[in-house]
């Protein structure tokens, strides 16, 4: 759906701001696009969006290019800017028709626009000023908005900034909803969001993409070790004996007890082992209760770390496009 080449953007009399970047998106993904200011994120969407042109390389959106045949391209695409464009002193149902108009779409007007509407959940706002609504309504109305023309695509920038923590959790189920049908990219900063509601992350830093993967799979390429938190109802000493003869499991150590024969240990285990499935395979062959159990691999966050820092752009160039797809 979205074809991306060895794109690269000059700005003049500066370093490139997106550098031989290549990636590819297909029908129906939910991938997340992160990357610090700066690093060349706003620059690629706006790229795919046709607001900016490219120094060199291509962009094709379902199957057209969008510097040869930018009007097939664009019609692909359903695109929210970090600021929606809303006019607010228009209601919402005279903006949705203004951009049904301005879109040029050939659906049916009233029945396409009382669809999208009801999808966002903006009916019973559909006739008040934009100016009136609230900030979560308003980022609604710049959701329908781009859903104007049913494109195959939709790039949404930060469509939750400034809203509440139940405006967040309503977006995002809706940006679930809507990756059922359509090919989303979504760019946060908020990066609880992107792993919430995304099957995949590319990370962008210094114009370069750094990791491209699925989002469970993240941590299990980036570190050495694992580390599992797990509560057990055993004797303490067996407890330890079973899981340090565990083959993945590299130590063991009791961080704590809980109640009287419950203890936590801190289980770490060599890379990409299934460590979950041996713990607990171990806890019912010696009959220990497991009560709990985390999975301590890193974070979003300090992957994203790890990844956007000037050492590991600098110094671990190997590093660069893995784990993940290349190109």
């Amino acid at each position: 759906m979205i074809e991306v080449k060895n794109l690269t953007k000059r700005y003049s009399g500066g370093r490139p701001a997106v550098k031989d970047i290549s990636f590819k998106i297909d029908k129906g993904e939910i991938v997340g696009f992160l990357g610090p200011n700066g690093a060349g994120k706003s620059t690629t969407m706006n790229i795919l969006t046709d607001y900016l042109s490219a120094t060199s390389g291509s962009v094709r959106i379902g199957g057209f290019d969008v510097l040869q045949q930018p009007n097939k391209a664009k019609a692909k695409i359903g695109f929210l800017p970090e600021q929606p464009p809303l006019y607010i002193d228009m209601t919402v149902e005279e903006y949705l028709n203004f951009v049904f108009e301005l879109k040029k779409v050939r659906l049916d007007r009233a029945r396409h626009i009382e669809e999208v509407c009801r999808l966002v959940k903006i009916e019973e706002v559909y006739r008040r000023v934009i100016r009136n609504l609230s900030k979560g309504y308003r980022q609604r109305v710049g959701i329908a908005q781009a859903l104007i023309g049913n494109p195959e695509v939709l790039i949404l920038d930060e469509p939750t900034v400034g809203l509440d923590p139940k405006q967040i959790v309503e977006i995002r189920s809706l940006i679930k909803r809507l990756g059922k049908d359509h090919t989303v990219i979504l760019s946060s900063h908020i990066l609880s969001e992107i792993q919430a509601v995304c099957e995949r992350i590319i990370i962008i830093s210094n114009g370069s993409i750094v990791a491209d993967d699925q989002t469970e799979n993240l941590s299990k390429g980036f570190s050495e070790n694992s580390h599992l938190t797990v509560q057990i109802e055993g004797d303490k000493e067996e407890c330890l004996k079973a899981l340090r003869g565990i083959d993945s499991v590299s130590e063991v150590t009791v961080t704590g007890q809980k109640d009287e024969n419950i203890f936590e240990y801190y289980i770490e285990t060599k890379k990409n082992a299934d460590r979950r499935r041996e713990v607990f395979g171990c806890a019912v062959k010696n009959r220990f209760v497991i009560l709990a159990m985390q999975d301590s691999s890193m974070t979003l966050e300090e992957i994203f770390m790890k990844l956007t820092s000037t050492a590991a752009v600098s110094t671990d160039k190997t590093q660069k496009t893995k784990p993940g797809k290349e190109g």
